[in-house]
């Protein structure tokens, strides 16, 4: 099964991207605040995108063109990066907003609840048809995998960042973007979930994850992509069936605040005193980003059948890029009344453990809420 939208976008070289973000020209800027004039009939009929801007390396600039990897993130302005890509203005009514101006890296739960809160509130609103957020590719993942939990809307929710910032000479923050527009601004995305959208594929915000740090093609799904987008057409090839957006139970309007989850990375030689570091810094629930299957060691079984016995949740999750972590393989999780991340990596279990404790500590409704999710 395919879709498509009709009208195709002009290309923009990544060096022409570098000179309007260095200069604001090269379009007719646009305020951060209002949509574009909308006199004409074509204007009424474009879809009305809002783009959230949070920084990361799409809003990032480098002392020279030759610097795709050393940059600086989060420095160019909502406004500016629209106005570098005139093309989204044939695609939609756009406008922005500048929510927060940081690397990815440094983004915390309350700006993540901040976040859900703006994108739930301007899709409650009839004139606004789809959302997308500019983010850092560091922890794009998880900001996406939220947004897919706890905002009620059927309205396209699309994440894009960049790879190389602005002033590359191989830049890929243009095309992104105007693909990102392109998918809010589609009708076939309704109800698709939260989609990030880079390197022209339309990838599931719950299944996508960054596998390299320095190449374009950085983000993969072990499932694969949900489609493409080729010169300014979607083109849907499969949907996500586990729980997300208005199937969700979890709604950002009634969270506030997410609960403290922490993750330990499994390797050989494993220190027991990190995760009594975890509880005394107040987590609820640990991840353990196990090895294999989310093997536990032998030396470790009692520590975290302690952490379980005070009331903290434990949850075998797999360093292991792809695969899934098995129930009761490995450990018997039954009888130590322990959860499995399924197919989500320790940091989408870390965010749907926080997300599912607002609602639970029961190990068994958190249990299925891995299954369905």
């Amino acid at each position: 099964m395919f879709s498509c939208r009709s009208g195709a976008a002009l290309p923009l070289r990544g060096a022409v991207f570098a000179l309007a973000l260095a200069s604001g020209f090269g379009a007719s800027p646009l305020s951060a605040r209002e949509m574009p004039e909308a006199g004409t009939a074509a204007a009424a009929k474009k879809p009305n995108v809002v783009i959230l801007a949070t920084g990361g390396t799409i809003a990032g600039a480098g002392a020279d063109a030759a610097n795709s990897a050393t940059y600086t993130a989060a420095k160019v302005p909502v406004d500016k990066l629209i106005a570098a890509v005139p093309q989204v203005n044939t695609i939609a009514n756009v406008r922005g907003e500048q929510v927060f101006q940081i690397a990815s890296e440094s983004f915390t739960d309350a700006q993540l609840v901040q976040l859900g809160k703006r994108v739930s509130q301007l899709l409650k609103q009839d004139d606004v048809d789809g959302v997308v957020v500019t983010h850092g590719t560091d922890t794009l993942e998880e900001t996406a995998f939220f947004l897919d939990l706890v905002v009620k809307s059927d309205k396209p929710i699309v994440v894009v960042g960049s790879m190389r910032p602005g002033t590359a000479i191989s830049a890929d923050g243009a095309l992104n973007l105007l693909d990102a527009v392109t998918v809010a601004a589609s009708k076939e995305a309704i109800g698709q979930g939260v989609t990030v959208t880079m390197n022209d594929y339309i990838q599931c915000g719950r299944d996508v994850n960054k596998r390299t740090n320095i190449v374009p093609s950085a983000f993969y799904s072990q499932w694969g992509p949900l489609g493409m987008v080729v010169e300014g057409k979607t083109y849907f090839f499969r949907s996500l069936t586990k729980r997300h957006n208005m199937s969700s139970e979890f709604d950002i309007d009634q969270i506030d605040s997410l609960p403290l989850v922490g993750i330990v990375y499994g390797s050989g030689n494993m220190i027991p005193g990190v995760y009594d570091a975890e509880l005394q810094a107040g987590a609820k629930a640990i991840v353990n980003a196990g090895t294999g299957n989310g093997s536990v060691p032998g030396y470790l079984v009692d520590k975290l059948k302690d952490i379980r016995s005070k009331g903290a949740i434990v949850i075998r999750s797999s360093r292991v890029p792809d695969g899934f972590v098995l129930r009761n393989a490995e450990q018997p999780d039954d009888k130590y009344d322990w959860v499995v991340a399924h197919d989500l990596n320790p940091a989408k279990a870390k965010i749907l453990a926080a997300v599912a404790l607002t609602k639970t500590n029961d190990t068994k409704e958190l249990q299925r809420i891995f299954w369905e999710y």
